[in-house]
């Protein structure tokens, strides 16, 4: 089942999320609705919704609320990739110039504001307490991750370990709190809940793996952004932390340098490094396992064609090139 075959099986569900998203950028202020307008034309893969949608289906929703809980999970989510390019300095993000590129960092960081707080009316027009604790928890360790990996950025000696809590908390730990969020509107029981929010944690975590490994293997045409935007940001991702760990004296001290400095150079020669020892094999290894262990969390979630997707989803997160 391709990605397309999964988006076709929630294809009504995907068209309600779109208008929500777009109802609920609304706003009087007019550079809101221009910065809203310009994010969500630049389009992406919405897996997030996607999962959420999938997830709720899987659980026997009966009713639309899964709708704006797939909705207030993008604007999170687009919301962390407002601040996330102005920290970096990004210029591109999904092939087009990022929203601080094009209308500048003040006005990137204050519509991500205006979008977590739009997600937490959201969240309260859904009267569920469960679902405000969730989220409550999920943002409040997405912002911790933030910083942590603000922390591990420039610093060469950052370790496997440290690596994946950055990662479980800036990405898996949305795409978990959105399977168990849709599981909870689902009004599925306890077990369920659990199960979906386990598929969702390592399904995040096999996705960033994976989007980590592309930032070196990747296409840029393909990818929507620059490749080596990582190494030039000094953010020692998995790849760079096995060649630090597997390389010799000399790759080891071109890289430590490299990821000390930031910048562009060398990237040539430490990509060569990545790939004679083995780094994006042991990241991609490493994603495989990820996307196994969500697949078999799904085991506890009643068969249906949505879990189908749901397993397909997780094949598609480790196989994808972009």
């Amino acid at each position: 089942m391709q990605l397309k075959d999964i988006r076709a099986l929630v294809a009504t569900d995907l068209e309600a999320v779109d208008l929500e998203i777009r109802r609920q950028l609304a706003s009087d202020v007019a550079l809101v609705s221009q910065v809203g307008d310009y994010i969500v034309g630049a389009g992406g893969k919405r897996l997030r919704p996607l999962l959420v949608v999938l997830a709720a289906r899987a659980a026997g929703a009966l009713n639309s609320a899964h709708i704006p809980a797939a909705a207030l999970i993008e604007f999170i989510h687009t919301a962390t990739l407002l601040h996330d390019d102005v920290v970096d300095d990004s210029a591109k993000r999904r092939g087009r110039d990022t929203a601080n590129e094009m209308f500048g960092s003040p006005a990137s960081v204050l519509v991500g504001d205006f979008l977590y707080s739009r997600a937490f009316q959201m969240m309260a027009a859904l009267e569920s307490p469960a679902v405000i604790r969730v989220m409550a928890d999920a943002t409040n360790t997405i912002a911790a991750g933030e910083v942590l990996q603000l922390m591990n950025s420039g610093d060469p000696d950052t370790t496997e370990l440290r690596y994946l809590e950055v990662i479980y908390r800036k990405t898996a730990r949305l795409f978990e709190a959105g399977a168990q969020i849709a599981a909870i509107v689902a009004h599925a029981p306890p077990d369920l809940e659990a199960a979906l929010a386990r598929y969702g944690k390592h399904l995040g975590i096999a996705f960033q793996l994976i989007d980590d490994a592309l930032d070196y293997r990747g296409n840029e045409a393909e990818l929507g952004k620059n490749v080596g935007d990582d190494l030039a940001e000094g953010k020692p991702t998995l790849p760079l932390i096995h060649a630090l760990r597997h390389g010799d004296s000399a790759a080891t001290r071109m890289i430590r340098d490299a990821i000390e400095a930031g910048g562009t150079e060398d990237q040539g020669p430490i990509r060569a490094v990545i790939e004679s020892t083995g780094g994006l094999d042991y990241t991609a290894r490493l994603a495989e396992s990820e996307a196994r262990r969500a697949t078999e969390a799904l085991a506890e979630v009643p068969a249906s064609a949505y879990r189908d997707a749901l397993g397909a989803l997780a094949r598609f997160a480790v196989t994808r090139n972009a």
